[in-house]
């Protein structure tokens, strides 16, 4: 198994899509910021990759690696709900929550090698994180009754 390959540039590219999405958030003083979905992008990696170690360790046929990303899913989702406050009728942290997910998301498309995807996926989320921000400052209307 040539490590470098396997394991080190799937990581480093994790790194670098995670930071991507990460200081987006960090430059937003968002709850979860940089280190979060950094951490985030590189643990969701690093399981999918243990898949393949796993099954090298202990092998066989009933050994399902999609269940780690089930994991993934379902355990990130816990994770970004706790980013998730309601203060006085209103919901915080939806964009943060979902922030999160998405780099779950690209770190598991890199474990299975899924370059171009994982690169599609960090764009575009950039692209929702902050180039939709133009949309909602001109669909925001202040209600003349103040509610």
């Amino acid at each position: 198994m040539d490590v470098v390959r396997d394991d080190l540039i799937p990581m480093v590219v994790s790194l670098l899509l995670g930071t991507l999405v990460g200081l987006e958030r960090q430059m937003g003083r968002k709850p979860a910021g940089l280190r979060t979905h950094v951490l985030v992008c590189l643990g969701s990696t690093m399981f999918v990759l243990t898949t393949k170690h796993a099954v090298l360790a202990f092998g066989g046929p009933s050994l399902d690696a999609t269940r780690v990303v089930h994991g993934v899913v379902t355990g990130v989702g816990f994770l970004g709900a706790g980013s998730i406050m309601r203060t006085e009728g209103f919901v915080f942290g939806l964009t943060t929550a979902a922030s999160v997910w998405m780099v779950a998301a690209i770190g598991v498309a890199v474990g299975v090698r899924a370059y171009p995807l994982a690169v599609i996926g960090a764009v575009m989320a950039l692209i929702v994180l902050e180039g939709y921000r133009w949309l909602e400052r001109m669909t925001d209307h202040d209600d003349p009754n103040g509610e």
